[in-house]
This record gives structure tokens, C-alpha cells and sequence, in this order.
């Protein structure tokens, strides 16, 4: 017995002694405060360290990196340090004994250190996670999205790891309350989730954003990237992240300001707030970026809203910085400078030059934008294109996704001089089955080019193009007949655009959707009305089903969305049943939510509103309004150039079409010198119908001072031609009238636009406006008349003209193929003869 009490009082000692001597070990690596303190303990105590003191070492050697700036971080020293070796094999013989969280800890610590995600210690602590999740080992949250977001950062997006976290957080996602875990749970399992639970995690973040007030600007970024990474425009959530971003200001750095600009522009997201805020906080700092990544960047970001001499500014240090750019960085550039239509030519020359060694890094799809970039810039680079040619070529040879050929085939049709050779189109042929609507569509658009450009020149070529365009039709047809969800078609027909496909398909895509329209929900009224919107068509049926579903469900749609749809039925001036009804309860909606919507958004709204004929009055008071004015100027100077444009014109039109038709809210006209400038600049010019039918007129009226042509209203509207008929409908003399007639060229008449409006003229005269219609006035396949033509008949009739439309397809008949019929024609509507 004494020797047994011996034996356990000096094990009990030993172990004691190891304990102290431990905890000490651990205590002095917890107090280190340099990468080469713990080295030093790592080689003194290789025999004494436990899978404990491996996985705090890692864990400390990351923290002393992270306490750093980036741009002073030692990561290479601290890999390559020999006791790094030393700990990664210890810790790799140590996995089985170590606890769950420090499993997840040290392959966090490792791959933030920017150790291989394929390193055998990164593998094997995987491994062993993916094994203690699949025993049931139930991690906490917290080392649960540090866990998946080491998986995202090695890349293994589909992999079944990622789809057993999947799992867990399906499960558990009522529980999780920390937006932080959360946003870092989105991204890591959203390539691994159904539909489903994509709506439930997009529901879940909502529900923490507005529970809690303080959200660090990262988790809002997260978000983001979890809506770009699953393709989806959801607009609630982006303006909440955008708020975060608003309030957290102060606290961004270039490259968080990038990296949001970013993923707006992916998520088709804009915020005029936002650009003006980072448009302060760039400027105040513009000369500290002297890098060229952070340089590309803010010239990403500034250069696009910057005005004349901060844009001169960043061109020249781009100039003087092009030589240090990456290959990626060169991309950035050159695509800002599209966004900018900057084609200063020492730049473009000087990036041109750049260009060369870098082409050979690119892969395929940066390869097709950079072509895109060159070509819309203008380069003529005689050098460059050809070697662009040849890399695009080779791509080509050797690529067999589908996607990726339609876009190397767009591409090369873009390219000057290009002859085009028969691989090219037996390799289109080879995958036009597989191909998806936009795909087909870009084959279609290259080859009707060459075809017209006669590029394609080798024997038979005829019958080949012929039987590609026949084949393409053919799939085109297929891969509609096959449709039998309406998501998934309005999916495709997103970037659907061209000659090609409407000229093809159209039709039967639109029968389609017709087909579909039971599955015209609420969640999806918005991508159709797009589709419509594209496309030009009205269709009643598919109009009806919209408004319809709009009025059960207005309440579900957010406001913008909204806004979209009303300007379909605007723009279409389309009255669905119970029209009263869907504006009404449409406008109700959009009124009392208008913080949603930015200043320069409330005036696209107002002029929507406008043409359809409605003027909210809350609306009207707040857009005539002088600090709003105000507002939206300061948001116009960083508004992109065809946005800024519109929204002027827009303004304008609102203004008018308020002081015509609401003249008792008491809206000054306040665009006079606006029109003036824009008149002016204008290079409007008579074109030969106008001077064919301006000779038929004075046949008709008998004489030249008679009618006048290309006249300009007051309030600015411009008429084809005017003349003026007494009581007894005999034509007046403009000469008579003492009212000056253009001059021979036909330059617009801009002289004493009022005075000549309030000149009174004989008793029972009256004005007539003849306006000849193109295709543009009309929806597609239809004789209605579109909004803003119909607007611009209703004012001039407010203004006292008797209106006559003359359309396209009526002046271009057969009936009126002679100038006898056409003569007719004309005397007839002019003097209203039936």
C-alpha cells in the first residue's frame, strides 16, 4: 500500500508540475508581442507543446499580423520562418486531440497568414472539421461562419462541406441572431441553396438590419456580395445596406468605397446620396493615393462623377502611373474611361502601349472586355488589334462552353477589318444547341454583320451562313416551345437584346408569356414589365394580368417597382379595366412612401405620373419646391451624363405639362433659357419628307406664305408644320399676320416664342399642328398611340391648335404610293373633309 501511495503522490506531483509549467508556456505565448518571441518559445519547448500551444501559437502569430497596417504585414517572413514549419507539422500530427473551436480557429489563423488553401495542414484540418459536423458535433455559431467563410476563402463553393454547413444553418437559422454571423453564413453557402432558402436568409437579414441600429458598414458589404453572388436585384435590402453605408461615412476607405460602387453597378443600384458623400470624402483626400491599386481604384469611383479639373487631374496621374499598373488594374482603368467616354488620346495611346505584356495573362472573358473597352473607346492601335485577334482566335479554337464562344463570336464581329474564317462558324454551329436565348442571339447579331459587311468570303460560305441562321432560328423556337416557367424565361430574356431576336422571336415569345400568364405573381410583375418596357409590345392580355395583380398586391411591391410599372402603362398609354383603380391605388402607394425614392427619382416619377395624366398634389408641392431644386442640383452634378440629361428634360416636361393642365397649383414656367440652350445647340435640319410635303402644302394652301415649318410652340414643343384657316376654312397669310416665316434652310424659329403665342388672331380662325408619326410614336405591331405623343396632342390643343397626326403607316401605304392620292390626303385632314 505505501509503495501504490508513493507511486500516485509522485505522478500526482509530475503532473502538477507539467500543468504549472503548461499553463506558464501558454501565458508567455499569450504575452508575446512579436512573430520572433514566439518562434523563440516554439524551439526552445518543441517536446512540451501540446495541440493547445500549437493552436494558440498560430492563432497569436495571426494577431500580431492583423495588429499591423496591410501595407506593413510580414505574412512571407512569418510562412517561411523555419518554427512555422515546425508548428504546421505539429499541429498537423495534433488535429485528432484538438477541441472543435481550435480546429476552426487555427485554419482561420492559417489561411489569414495566406497559407495554400491546398496546404496538407489546410486539408487535414478541414478533413477533420467536415468529420466532427458529420458525428454531430454541434459548433457554435460564432466558429460555425468562421468555419465557413475559411471554406469560401479556399474556393470549395460546391463543395459537400459547404452544403453540410448548409445544412446546419438551414436548421438553425431562427436561432441566429447576430447579423455578423449571419452575413458571413450568406456568402460562404450561397452557391450550395435553393430558392426557398434564399428568400428565408434575404428575410432573416432584413428582420436583424431593422432590429438593430448599429451595423458595421462589413456586414452591410456582406450582404451585398451575397445578392451578387446569387444574381438578385432586391432593392429593400440594398437601400437598408445603403443607409449603413450613409451613416458609416467617416469610416471608409477607398477600398471599401470601390468595392461598394462595385456591387451596386453588378446589383443595378444607384444612390445619388452616396456618390455625393464619396465624392466629398475623395476629393478632401485625392493626393494620398500615390499606389497604383488604390489609384485605380479611386479613379474607378471619382473619375465617372469628377468634374473638369479633378478628371484632368486623374488623367494625367493615370498617364504618369500606366507603366506600374497590373493587368487587372489596366482593365479598371480602361473601363472607367468608357464610362467617362474619355477618349483622351495620351491616355488611350499610353494604355494601348501598356497593353502588350500584360494580353497574354488575361483569360477569356477579360480578354472579350478589354475588346469591348478598346472598341468603344476608339483606339486604332494598329499593333494591338491584331494580337487581340489572334489570343480571341485561340480561345475559340479551344473553348467548349457555350456561353464563352457567343461571347469571343460578339466580340470579334466588333473588330475592324476582321475576316472571318469557317472555323469560326462551324464552331458557332457546334454549340447553338446548348446555347441559351442571348447566346443565340449574339451568334445571330455577328453573322447577319459579316453577312452584310460581306466578311465572309470562302467557298459556299453562302450556304453555310444560311444554314447557321436557319439553325439558330430553329433553336431559338425550341428552346421557347420547351418553356414552362415564366421565372426562368424572364431570367433568359434579361439581356435579350437585338435585331435578331426581334425580328425572329419576338412574337413567339410574347405568345409565351401569354401561355404563362397563370404564373404572373407579384414577385415577378417587375422583370416582366421590363421585358414589356424592352420590347415595346402591347399585348392586353399580359397588361390586364399585370394591373390586376398589382392592385391585389400593392401592398407586397416596393415602391420603385411600382414606379416601373406604372411607367409601362405610361409610356404605353395603355388603360387596363378598373384604370382608375390601379393608378389609384398605385399613386397611394408611392405617396406615402416617398422617402424611398431619391430627389432626381421623385422628378422621373412625377413625369411619369404626367403623361399617364395624373398630378399628385403632394407630389407637385414637393418637387416645385426651391431647397428641393436645390437638392437636386447638388445630385445632378454626380448623376452619370444620360442620367443628368434626362432628368433636365424630364423636369422640364413636368414643368409644362403642370402649367398647362394644373395651372391652380401656381407652377411658374421657369425653363425658358433651358429650351433656348437646348435649341440652340440642337442641329435640326429640314429632311426630304419635310420639304416634299412642305411643297404639297403650298400647292394645297396656295402659296409659300401659307404654312411655315418646323415651328416652335410656346412651352417649346416642336411642330412639323403650322398654318393657320379663317371661319370659313380659307388659309390666312402668315405675311398678313405680320408673323415672320422660317428661312429657306428651315432652322428652328426661336424668336418671341410668348408674344407670338398671346398674338390674337381673326375671329373663328383657328391653328392646325400636321405632325407626321414615325414607328417610334407607336407600340410595336400596333397603331396605338404611344404616351408621349398623345401628351403632345392633348397640350397643343390646350395652346389652340387643331391637331393632325399623320402616321407612318398610313402616309407610306400603298393607297398613297402617287402624289395625287398624297394631295388628296393632305386637303382632306386639312380641311377636315370626311
Amino acid at each position: 500500500m505505501l509503495c501504490l501511495r508513493q507511486v500516485c503522490l509522485f505522478t500526482l506531483r509530475h503532473y502538477q508540475a507539467r500543468t504549472l509549467s503548461s499553463d506558464l508556456l501558454l501565458s508567455q505565448i499569450n504575452s508575446c508581442t512579436h512573430e520572433d518571441e514566439v518562434f523563440s518559445l516554439v524551439g526552445r519547448n518543441k517536446a512540451r507543446l501540446s495541440e493547445k500551444h500549437v493552436g494558440i501559437a498560430l492563432n497569436m502569430l495571426w494577431q500580431l499580423q492583423k495588429k499591423r497596417p496591410l501595407l506593413l504585414r510580414t505574412s512571407d517572413y512569418v510562412r517561411n520562418h523555419s518554427q512555422f514549419l515546425t508548428l504546421c507539422v505539429l499541429a498537423e500530427n495534433k488535429v485528432e486531440h484538438m477541441e472543435d473551436e481550435a480546429i476552426v480557429d487555427t485554419l482561420y489563423s492559417i489561411l489569414r497568414l495566406n497559407v495554400e488553401g491546398h496546404d496538407s495542414l489546410a486539408e487535414v484540418l478541414v478533413t477533420e472539421a467536415w468529420k466532427r459536423l458529420e458525428r454531430q458535433v454541434l459548433l457554435s455559431l460564432p466558429a460555425l461562419s468562421k468555419f465557413a467563410l475559411c471554406l469560401y476563402k479556399q474556393r470549395r463553393h460546391f463543395s459537400p462541406v459547404i452544403g453540410q454547413v448548409a445544412h446546419i444553418v438551414d436548421v438553425n437559422l431562427d436561432s441566429i441572431q447576430d447579423i455578423r454571423i449571419l452575413s458571413v453564413l450568406m456568402i460562404s453557402i450561397s452557391d450550395v441553396i435553393s430558392q426557398s432558402f434564399r428568400d428565408r436568409l434575404l428575410h432573416k437579414a432584413e428582420q436583424l438590419l431593422e432590429e438593430n441600429n448599429e451595423v458595421h458598414f462589413n456586414y452591410a458589404k456582406r450582404i451585398l456580395q451575397f445578392l451578387q453572388n446569387v444574381k438578385l436585384r432586391y432593392h429593400p435590402l440594398v437601400e437598408k445596406c445603403n443607409k449603413i453605408f450613409l451613416k458609416s461615412a467617416a469610416h471608409l476607405d477607398i477600398h471599401s468605397v470601390s468595392l461598394i460602387f462595385g456591387l451596386y453597378e453588378q446589383l443595378g443600384f444607384d444612390s445619388a446620396e452616396f456618390r455625393l458623400v464619396a465624392k466629398q470624402l475623395l476629393s478632401e483626400t485625392i493626393g494620398d493615393y500615390n499606389d497604383p491599386e488604390t489609384f485605380s481604384k479611386l479613379f474607378f469611383t471619382l473619375g465617372p462623377m469628377a468634374g473638369s479639373k479633378v478628371r484632368e487631374r486623374l488623367i494625367v496621374t493615370a498617364v504618369c502611373m500606366a507603366e506600374e499598373f497590373s493587368s487587372h488594374q489596366v482593365l479598371v482603368i480602361l473601363k472607367t474611361m468608357q464610362k467617362m467616354k474619355c477618349r483622351n488620346s495620351h491616355l488611350l495611346k499610353k494604355m494601348a502601349s501598356v497593353l502588350h505584356k500584360h494580353l497574354d495573362s488575361y483569360h477569356v472573358l477579360q480578354l472579350v472586355k478589354l475588346t469591348q473597352y478598346l472598341v468603344a473607346l476608339r483606339c486604332h492601335n494598329l499593333e494591338l488589334f491584331p494580337k487581340l485577334k489572334m489570343l480571341l482566335f485561340g480561345f475559340l479554337k479551344s473553348n467548349v462552353i457555350p456561353a464563352d464562344t457567343a461571347a469571343i463570336i460578339r466580340v470579334l464581329a466588333m473588330l475592324p477589318s476582321f475576316q472571318v474564317e469557317e472555323m469560326i462558324i462551324n464552331k458557332a454551329a457546334a454549340v447553338v444547341p446548348q446555347c441559351r436565348l442571348h447566346h443565340l442571339n449574339c451568334i445571330a447579331t455577328a453573322l447577319v454583320k459579316w453577312n452584310h459587311h460581306d466578311q465572309l468570303q470562302w467557298q459556299n460560305s453562302s450556304e453555310l451562313c444560311g444554314n447557321l441562321l436557319q439553325n439558330l432560328n430553329d433553336c431559338g423556337f425550341q428552346r421557347l416551345q420547351k418553356a414552362d416557367n415564366l421565372n426562368l424565361l424572364l431570367e433568359e430574356l434579361t439581356h435579350v437584346n437585338g435585331g435578331w431576336f426581334e425580328e425572329v422571336l419576338s412574337e413567339e415569345t410574347m405568345a409565351m408569356c401569354q401561355r404563362l400568364i397563370d404564373q404572373i405573381t407579384w414577385a415577378n410583375v417587375l422583370p416582366l414589365s421590363f421585358f414589356l418596357i424592352k420590347t415595346n409590345h402591347r399585348c392586353p392580355s399580359l397588361l390586364d394580368k399585370i394591373a390586376s395583380v398589382t392592385v391585389e398586391n400593392t401592398d407586397k411591391i416596393h415602391p420603385f417597382e411600382i414606379y416601373f410599372i406604372l411607367f409601362l402603362f405610361s409610356a404605353l398609354n395603355y388603360d387596363p379595366p378598373a384604370s382608375e383603380e390601379f393608378f389609384e391605388s398605385c399613386i397611394q402607394r408611392l405617396t406615402s412612401n416617398l422617402s424611398f425614392f431619391e430627389t432626381h427619382d421623385l422628378v422621373l416619377l412625377g413625369h411619369v405620373l404626367a403623361v399617364a395624366g395624373y398630378f399628385p398634389p403632394v407630389l407637385i408641392k414637393r418637387i416645385f419646391n426651391v431647397s428641393f431644386l436645390s437638392k437636386l442640383d447638388a445630385e445632378l452634378e454626380v448623376l452619370p451624363d444620360t442620367l443628368k440629361q434626362r432628368v433636365r428634360l424630364h423636369l422640364m416636361k413636368l414643368n409644362r405639362a403642370v402649367c398647362l393642365e394644373c395651372p391652380e397649383f401656381h407652377i411658374p414656367w421657369f425653363h425658358e433659357r433651358y429650351c433656348q440652350r437646348v435649341f440652340c445647340n440642337s442641329s435640326s435640319r429640314i429632311n426630304p419628307l419635310r420639304q416634299r410635303v412642305l411643297r404639297m402644302l403650298t400647292e394645297i394652301l396656295g402659296g409659300s406664305n401659307y404654312a411655315r415649318i418646323s415651328v416652335l410652340t410656346p412651352y417649346y414643343y416642336e411642330i412639323d408644320f403650322e398654318c393657320i384657316l379663317d371661319e370659313n376654312k380659307k388659309p390666312l397669310s402668315y405675311m398678313a399676320q405680320n408673323i415672320p416665316l422660317d428661312d429657306v434652310e428651315g432652322v428652328h424659329l426661336r424668336r418671341d416664342i410668348k408674344d407670338e403665342g398671346r398674338k390674337a388672331l381673326p375671329p373663328g380662325a383657328q391653328k392646325i399642328a400636321l405632325e407626321f408619326l414615325d414607328s417610334k410614336a407607336f407600340s410595336k405591331n400596333s397603331r396605338h398611340l404611344k404616351g408621349e405623343p398623345a401628351v403632345k396632342k392633348r397640350h397643343l390643343e390646350m395652346l389652340g391648335y387643331r391637331v393632325i397626326q399623320i402616321p407612318h403607316f398610313e402616309w407610306n401605304s400603298m393607297v398613297l404610293s402617287a402624289k395625287g392620292e398624297q394631295l388628296e390626303y393632305l386637303r382632306r385632314h386639312l380641311y377636315g373633309i370626311q
